[in-house]
């Protein structure tokens, strides 16, 4: 396993239903831990790179209905 870690930004304002589609988002295969960042306008994410690929994060995260962008580093 190679874990990686990834910060995205929110795009839209967290609200109950975001909450869970954060939550739900942990069940998707390759993500091991979705972080809320402390100002609640981002989430760390770790993944499995051996499973995801760092390009399909976003998209992935985006089909779950977490709308991010990808922040750069």
């Amino acid at each position: 396993m190679t874990r990686v870690q990834k910060r995205f930004k929110l795009q839209r304002v967290l609200d109950e239903a975001l909450m869970q589609n954060i939550a739900d988002a942990r069940a998707i295969y390759g993500i091991e831990q979705i972080t809320l960042s402390p100002s609640r306008d981002g989430v760390l994410v770790e993944f499995d790179a051996s499973r995801l690929k760092l390009a399909n994060v976003e998209s992935v995260l985006q089909g779950a209905g977490i709308p991010v962008a990808e922040v750069s580093a």
